[in-house]
């Protein structure tokens, strides 16, 4: 499965880890800082620093300084960063459907109800 999801990611220019700092920088309200990007990503900063430094120089994302405290930096996606997230969406689709083709209807249908189960176990509880 990672082979397939890296080779749909080839074209667009990044890495899988790159994609996931992408998602997680977008899904904040406001630019994160790189500690709230390390703790959310359950990283070392250190590796968030790697990944900023390489989506900063192709321009997908910026640091800025937070307003209220100059020492912190916070990171924000620049326009091409947006449309890189288009750009992984379509990717990603095309893999998940790549990773899906062996599977008939039903079998699709039941694992989707297994992973639902998994992300929303009910009022039972779960793990």
């Amino acid at each position: 499965m990672h082979r397939i999801q890296k080779r749909h990611l080839e074209p667009v220019g990044i890495t899988p880890a790159q994609s996931r700092l992408l998602r997680t920088v977008a899904h904040f309200g406001e630019p994160p800082r790189m500690a709230d990007l390390a703790a959310r990503l359950e990283v070392v900063p250190r590796a968030v620093t790697s990944l900023v430094d390489g989506l900063e120089a192709v321009d997908r994302v910026r640091r800025v300084p937070d307003p209220s405290n100059r020492r912190v930096v916070r990171i924000e996606l620049t326009d091409a960063g947006r449309a890189t997230l288009r750009e992984l969406r379509s990717a990603r689709r095309a893999a998940a459907e790549d990773i899906l083709a062996p599977l008939t209807a039903a079998q699709r249908e039941v694992l989707g109800g297994l992973l639902s189960a998994l992300v929303d176990p009910g009022p039972e509880g779960g793990c």
